[in-house]
């Protein structure tokens, strides 16, 4: 029998409300031009071509929700290269929009499983992944469905170089406490706090997107997490 936290599949809504047409032209103008490639290894020079250096260093986020997180980073780090996989299109479009405002040449884009994406880049070839806000799967029985497990932190780690980082947000009492299970069993992750307010404190390169602010203004607490490898 499969071990439960190395359980792999993606589960999650894929669409959600009917796209504008402006919307609807950017999933069939631009998102072929910033889409992950569908096949073979990864690596800065085949996502990125001559527009980035080949050896520029890479962010990777899983689930980006409507793209402003990354889209941040993205401006914050223009000689970083940027890697965003989320499944649900809307969030996609999201995403689109703000590569298009802010002419954002540093990012690509994944509508999908961020895992199939992950297997194929280099091991110990990204300098961060974030993972903020994932689904909690509340109920007991769908705990092995939770990103943070075992089978997709395993990956994780072999993808980060020596010292990099992995940022953890969540709002969800119950995926905080699982998560610091989860991470706390493990010793190939250095938690970084060394204080309850290190992961109670937005760092100031964290940037806030309009989940966090609706969490706080609905009296829902949010935790930052960041481990070394």
């Amino acid at each position: 029998m499969n071990d439960p936290t190395t359980i792999r599949r993606l589960y999650g809504r894929r669409s959600g409300h009917k796209l504008r047409i402006g919307q609807a032209g950017l999933v069939e103008d631009l998102l072929p031009q910033v889409s992950v490639p569908e096949d073979g290894p990864l690596s800065a020079a085949q996502l990125f071509g001559d527009t980035m250096p080949a050896d520029c260093p890479l962010h990777f986020e899983i689930g980006f929700g409507a793209g402003e997180h990354l889209a941040a980073q993205a401006a914050a780090h223009p000689g970083t290269g940027f890697i965003g996989c989320e499944p649900f299109l809307n969030g996609v479009v999201g995403a689109l929009g703000h590569i298009r405002d802010g002419a954002l040449g540093n990012v690509r884009l994944h509508m999908g499983d961020a895992l199939t994406v992950l297997e194929r880049l280099p091991d110990a070839s990204l300098e961060r992944v974030y993972l903020l806000h994932p689904d909690p799967w509340r109920k007991a029985r769908h705990a092995k469905r939770r990103m943070i497990n075992n089978g997709p932190l395993d990956l994780i780690h072999a993808k980060l170089r020596p010292g990099g980082e992995f940022r953890l947000g969540t709002d969800d009492p119950t995926y905080c406490r699982w998560s610091m299970m989860i991470m706390n069993a493990r010793t190939d992750f250095a938690w970084q706090a060394s204080s309850a307010a290190d992961f109670l404190i937005r760092p100031d390169d964290w940037p806030e997107t309009r989940y966090e602010r609706k969490a706080r203004r609905q009296g829902r607490e949010v935790w930052y997490f960041t481990y070394r490898r």
